[in-house]
């Protein structure tokens, strides 16, 4: 059977599964709770495919490990906020409380379930077209390999920092100016995790990339093919929930709308000065 096949019937039976769930228990994060195991299985689902097939899987084995790594570093992080103890993303509650309860369950069904769980399939069929052209592995995969990796450790540094934060705010009973974190990574980047999340996925589409274009196709359908969508489709959820994320911390920090003006929202980049700094 063709994997592809396979990877739907899956996403089509996860996507079920947390409708219901939802539904259920009235809480919509279920889908947060597979965001970092769904793509794992799938990609691996086109590994073993390769590997039953008798194909060069090198490439698709290497893809398939690297997005493990990252399924099992966004698991912990999860996991260790709570997430699977039934609590629900927070931002959910918010949209619930400005839409009707049927409006809001329109949302629920085609913009939690239905879109996100059909992006996590998008972002993962770079391992379709790898498995499609099997060539060799190349020094541009390594290259791509290793770069995920650096992005993977910059993440994992980002989250760490952000959690040491937290657990530094709720030591200070709640309140530690100015409210959010600043400095380390944050003092370049705004959303340096959310950064680096988005990059790892481009590099992915890279290795899918990498494979069409060893195996004798050019840029088009090669090095530009149609699984550049899930990335960027990926992206663009990542700034749209980006700006949603900011209105809420800027109603809630007075010191934010300054921190949006010297720091970068999503690229490391120097800081720029403060009006303050400007005037002195």
């Amino acid at each position: 059977m063709d994997p592809l096949v396979i990877v739907l019937i899956v996403a089509g039976a996860a996507s079920a599964f947390c409708w219901i769930a939802s539904l259920l228990t009235n809480d919509t994060s279920w889908v947060d709770r597979l965001w970092s195991i769904v793509p794992v299985v799938y990609v691996w689902i086109f590994a073993i495919a390769a590997i039953i097939d008798g194909r060069d899987a090198s490439r698709l084995v290497v893809m398939a490990v690297l997005v493990t790594a990252w399924g099992a570093r966004l698991t912990f992080n999860f996991a260790r906020k709570g997430g699977y103890t039934g609590m629900e993303d927070y931002r959910w509650a918010i949209l619930r409380g400005r839409m009707s309860p049927a409006m809001f369950q329109v949302f629920n069904l085609l913009f939690i379930v239905v879109y996100q769980m059909a992006l996590l399939v998008l972002i993962t069929l770079p391992a379709q077209i790898a498995w499609q052209h099997p060539a060799p592995f190349t020094v541009w995969d390594a290259a791509f390999a290793v770069l995920f990796a650096a992005l993977l450790a910059g993440e994992f540094l980002a989250d760490q920092q952000q959690w040491e934060f937290h657990r530094r705010k709720r030591e200070a009973g709640g309140v530690l100016e100015p409210g959010f974190l600043t400095t380390g990574l944050f003092a370049y980047s705004r959303h340096p995790n959310f950064f680096f999340e988005q990059a790892q996925w481009w590099v992915f589409y890279a290795l899918g990339a990498s494979a069409a274009v060893a195996s004798g196709l050019g840029l088009w359908g090669g090095a530009l093919n149609w699984t550049i969508l899930g990335a960027a489709l990926l992206t663009l959820l990542f700034i749209g929930s980006t700006i949603f994320t900011e209105s809420i911390s800027a109603a809630k920090y007075p010191a934010y709308a300054d921190y949006q003006r010297t720091t970068s929202m999503l690229i490391p980049l120097p800081r720029r000065r403060s009006r303050a700094e400007r005037t002195a």
